[in-house]
């Protein structure tokens, strides 16, 4: 057997892990089996992380139109170039 732990995982065991004075007929073997992996936290790690970034676009929109409305109200309340008339009518001789 090429891997290190096939016996152990056929149900065999070597001799030399069998305590002296043992009768092997009553060794029991306990299998490790994995744990299957629990998806929530990866799962919960993406929602936080794609809800922060859509609060942060929400945030630059919502900037952006504050500075909008606020370089617009400047602008109309501001004058934004010199008038100049210029009278054409002749005056009388």
């Amino acid at each position: 057997m090429r891997i290190p732990d096939a016996q152990l995982r056929a149900g065999h065991i070597p001799a030399h892990l069998i305590p002296q004075g043992t009768d092997p007929r009553t060794v029991v073997v306990v299998h490790h089996q994995a744990v299957p992996r629990d998806w929530t936290g990866p799962i919960v790690l993406t929602l936080v992380a794609a809800g922060g970034s859509v609060g942060v676009v929400m945030t630059l929109c919502l900037l952006l139109q504050v500075a909008a409305s606020t370089a617009t109200a400047i602008a109309a309340a501001a004058p934004a170039g010199v008038g100049l008339s210029v009278s054409l009518a002749r005056k009388g001789k």
